[in-house]
């Protein structure tokens, strides 16, 4: 598993110009599975994504995690992360997990965030065309790889 995790202000996902999803401050999630992933690959993430400290804490030193501050978070799944590009010119989605396997493993991703995190935990809609909109705060970006634990 893969996620790009970003530090907002705000963000939301819409389907057909329908906001779906929407959060003040925490975190929106890109998460994108390989054939490979498991779920100990899900739960490694959700326990590094809940101790994660990346808020900042009263002297503006980033000390805080996203239950210390009581963030929010959505998650949406892009298989596009797992992208190769090495030959040419369009990227090569072979190592993205098809939808029978990546669907059920969204689900237990975020049914186990659900139980680490202090709020609300949203997500976009599998599968679908979506738009996020998000303020990046900080600008914090954050790349974590269940396959590269540094």
């Amino acid at each position: 598993m893969k996620i790009v995790i970003q530090r907002v202000s705000q963000a939301s996902v819409s389907v057909d110009e329908i906001v779906i999803s929407e959060i003040k401050q925490g975190y929106l999630i890109l998460l994108g599975i390989e054939q490979n992933d498991n779920i100990d690959d899900a739960e490694w993430l959700v326990n590094k994504i809940s101790n994660l400290r990346i808020f900042g804490d009263d002297n503006g030193v980033m000390n805080n995690s996203i239950n210390d501050i009581s963030g929010e978070v959505i998650v949406v799944s892009q298989f596009t992360l797992h992208a190769k590009t090495k030959k040419g010119n369009r990227p090569s989605y072979i190592h993205a997990a098809k939808p029978e396997i990546s669907l059920p493993l969204f689900k237990k991703f975020t049914e186990l965030l659900k139980s680490k995190i202090n709020n609300n935990v949203y997500t976009g809609e599998f599968g679908a065309y979506m738009k996020v909109a998000l303020i990046n705060d900080g600008p914090v970006t954050i790349i974590i790889d269940t396959k590269n634990k540094e």
